[in-house]
């Protein structure tokens, strides 16, 4: 029996994984959020995207995380070469004090 017989739990337990942290410098959180939501819609409608979901820490209004969720590592990189993401990064980077991208694959299936 497969670990996830549920059939959007394994779904979502197939592909790419990227984990995003960002932390937003003093004064930039809000407009660090506005940048992460107008990603959302382009990058859904990505061929190679399958989930892109950012959220914000409700203790620490300063902290975002962001998954995402590719078909597979070639899609993580049409969507790092897209120009909505260069956009989006270009204005995102000196609003940011910390940003950590980890990749992972599924182990179990």
């Amino acid at each position: 029996m497969p670990a996830y017989a549920d059939p959007t739990a394994a779904n979502l337990n197939n592909g790419f994984v990227v984990a995003i942290n960002i932390v937003a410098k003093d004064g930039e959180a809000e407009a660090v959020a506005e940048i992460l939501e107008n990603l959302i819609e382009p990058t859904m409608a990505e061929e190679g995207v399958k989930f892109f979901m950012p959220y914000r820490s409700p203790s620490d209004p300063n902290a975002f995380f962001i998954y995402e969720l590719y078909i597979d590592e070639a899609g993580w990189d049409a969507h790092n070469n897209s120009s909505h993401f260069k956009s989006a990064i270009e204005e995102l980077l000196p609003r940011v004090a910390a940003r950590e991208r980890v990749p992972f694959v599924p182990f179990v299936t």
